[in-house]
């Protein structure tokens, strides 16, 4: 089987693993929630993900740095999220801790690389 370009690429296999925690730390969160605060967490975590893949398949570094920015701003939008999900109690200040060291770790591999696009 053909494997893509960003399966190899560290900062997306990263960006999946918090894929897998964000659905997992969500799935206690109450029910009201479904389509407000859960419904944007999971889509910000896939967009980072979706939007690394596609950046790679880009031809130019500027269009694919654009969508490595992109990443990065769903990266972003997903720590703000959490921050409010623990204001609200709906997580620890361990458990954001912990995902914001998932974050951080993605955020650093993705600016490494988009440094890379950029000349």
């Amino acid at each position: 089987m053909h494997s893509y370009s960003f399966e190899k690429l560290n900062v997306w296999k990263d960006s999946l693993e918090l894929v897998k925690l964000i659905y997992k730390v969500t799935k206690g969160f109450p029910s009201d929630e479904k389509y407000g605060l859960i419904s944007q967490m999971k889509r910000s975590s896939v967009s980072v993900s979706s939007n690394i893949a596609e950046g790679s398949t880009r031809k130019t570094d500027k269009n694919q740095s654009h969508f490595y920015s992109m990443a990065y701003g769903s990266l972003i939008e997903l720590l703000n999220q959490l921050i409010i999900r623990e204001q609200l109690h709906f997580i620890s200040k361990n458990e954001l801790d912990s995902l914001r060291l998932e974050i951080d770790k993605v955020a650093n591999k993705l600016n490494a690389l988009q440094k890379s696009r950029i000349r």
